[in-house]
């Protein structure tokens, strides 16, 4: 998640990785209180089952993960996340709740992962619903990767 805002998508998206065992990274600047205290107050009780790595910014994330392939999910994209060849090992990438990624970093994912690294959840065109809802989103695209991912590797669920 890169410079999320409202801590409880955030935990959600904490509770979908624990569910699926996946690890959420956190790229600041964020807009909110990660520290214990406020995770107690959130009703956050599961978050120290989350595998959550935290990074400074964008530029820390890349030098320390290194992703080989990086999906951008996006409204600005026309490609469907079920036409993506999602494989285990892949990263994510999911913008800020009010403004999604920069343009810069558009332009980044394009140039290391190629144009095709953009995809989007499809909607019906109705201009009030601008997008989904940040874990809403992150679910249904992280259980379309497992399902990709477990059928490719011949595992059941």
């Amino acid at each position: 998640m890169l410079e999320p805002e409202i801590p409880n998508n955030t935990g959600n998206v904490g509770r979908t990785a624990v569910a699926t065992g996946c690890r959420l990274h956190i790229v600041h600047p964020i807009g909110f209180d990660m520290s214990e205290k406020a995770r107690r107050r959130a009703g956050l009780d599961y978050w120290h089952l989350v595998d959550c790595r935290e990074h400074d910014d964008w530029s820390s994330f890349l030098a320390t993960e290194r992703p080989a392939r990086l999906w951008l999910l996006t409204t600005k994209s026309a490609a469907p996340v079920w036409d993506a060849p999602l494989r285990r090992g892949d990263y994510l990438l999911f913008g800020k709740e009010t403004a999604g990624v920069s343009p810069a970093v558009h332009d980044e994912v394009a140039a290391r992962w190629g144009s095709s690294a953009r995809l989007v959840l499809p909607m019906v065109p109705v201009k009030e619903a601008r997008s989904l809802n940040l874990a809403t989103a992150v679910a249904t695209v992280v259980y379309e990767g497992l399902r990709q991912v477990r059928a490719a590797e011949g595992l059941p669920w």
